[in-house]
């Protein structure tokens, strides 16, 4: 057999289990979800279908695949089908360029579907496609409802793209390079991104709530205004495939922010003491990590309640880009006046001596602080006063006006 059908093959293998992977989370973690949204809130949870409700996902799998796909008579038909399509195709796609483990660590394997200079970017990219099957299929229903919601998506979506991207170019400075593996065996010899990076992951970790529209940014879908916005008129396995999509972002997310500041598949070096190369077992320390940051998701839709659209968008453009954009220019000061990065023997290190990168950790950890401490005064900046009783246009909904003052 050639080599590069063999490689070809490997490859595609690879991809078919990364695809059942996910598929089979999505599944069981809509199960991890409600079962932890019922002890947040006190109730059981589903515990019917099988030992501890344990067999609720494959009751949830059937019931959507035979149940009556509705078809709206005003909506395109063509491109309604496509649109859940695409939003699930790019998601999966994009966690493919993730490497869960070191080079040939997966039997004799890379533990990746794809490994590209530019990784990163590609990510972004795809990411940003799964905006274009929320739009499409918001339009393509031919209904006021799934309009408005596949707007809104998109302008929440395409707003906090820029402070996402904005957030990571302090870090892309520091490792000097777009590719996963070079951003992971940087950490590994000079520490966790987020020790360097605090409040630049601060600003991230928000983005990606409103990216992959999760509570309390879950607004493209919010039913107080919109009945289910963007999925008024999806059902059976059309509406399943938009819900496979979001939580296979929320993977990627989790997935992303592993990698990107808190040292990707990379295990803590010191248990090598006792385990030889368990700092470099695949998978292992890569899923912990992920999980965590899953739970972290759920954990705050359990927590904080939906805010409004205006106070959304006012955050993200008045607070979020503007602090992205200075932490930007505060990283790319102190490379210019400090020192640089320079590539030595494969590896990315610093032409300067004494304290490094500390100076900046420490400044990032005092904005992240600032930030928390300051966070009543600037909500001013993203939230309008509401006028007092009985004044104010007549013409604003009673719904807009309650709550996040």
């Amino acid at each position: 057999m050639p080599d590069w059908l063999a490689a070809s093959l490997i490859t595609l293998l690879k991809a078919i289990l990364v695809i059942l992977g996910l598929l089979t989370g999505f599944a069981y973690m809509t199960l991890v979800e409600r079962k932890l949204l019922g002890r947040f809130q006190l109730r059981p949870g589903p515990n019917r279908v099988g030992p501890f409700g344990v067999l609720q996902p494959v009751a949830d799998a059937i019931k959507s695949i035979f149940k009556e796909d509705l078809q709206v008579t005003m909506a395109d038909k063509l491109v309604y089908t496509i649109a859940p399509i695409i939003s699930v195709t790019f998601a999966l796609v994009a966690f493919g360029g993730i490497p869960a483990g070191p080079a040939g660590s997966l039997f004799g394997e890379n533990p990746w579907v794809y490994n590209l200079d530019a990784g990163l970017l590609i990510l972004l990219a795809m990411t940003s496609m799964g905006v274009y099957g929320i739009f499409l299929g918001g339009w393509a229903s031919g209904s006021k409802y799934p309009m408005l919601g596949g707007l809104r998506s998109s302008a929440q979506m395409i707003s906090y793209e820029l402070g996402m991207g904005m957030s990571l170019l302090g870090a892309l400075m520091l490792v000097g390079s777009t590719n996963f593996q070079d951003v992971v065996y940087w950490q590994a010899h000079n520490g966790w991104m987020v020790l360097f990076q605090s409040f630049a992951f601060a600003l991230f970790l928000i983005s990606a709530f409103a990216e992959t529209n999760r509570a309390p940014f879950d607004l493209p879908e919010a039913e107080q205004e919109l009945v289910a916005g963007f999925l008024t008129e999806y059902s059976a396995i059309k509406w399943a495939l938009y819900q496979m999509a979001e939580y296979i972002a929320m993977f990627t997310a989790s997935a992303f922010m592993t990698t990107m500041f808190f040292g990707g598949w990379k295990g803590p070096v010191f248990l090598d003491k006792w385990i030889a190369g368990i700092s470099d077992w695949p998978l292992v320390w890569f899923i912990l990590k992920m999980a965590f940051f899953i739970f972290f998701f759920i954990w705050v839709k359990a927590s904080i309640l939906r805010i409004r659209y205006d106070q959304l968008m006012r955050f993200g453009w008045k607070l979020l880009l503007p602090l992205a954009l200075a932490n930007t220019m505060l990283v790319a000061f102190y490379l210019a006046f400090v020192g640089g990065v320079q590539k030595v023997a494969g590896a990315y290190q610093y032409n300067w001596t004494g304290w490094g990168l500390w100076p900046l950790a420490l400044i990032s950890l005092l904005a992240l602080l600032a930030l928390l401490y300051f966070s009543d005064a600037l909500r001013r900046l993203y939230n309008k006063a509401r006028p007092p009783a009985g004044q104010g246009s007549a013409s604003v909904s009673p719904v807009l006006r309650q709550g996040g003052d």
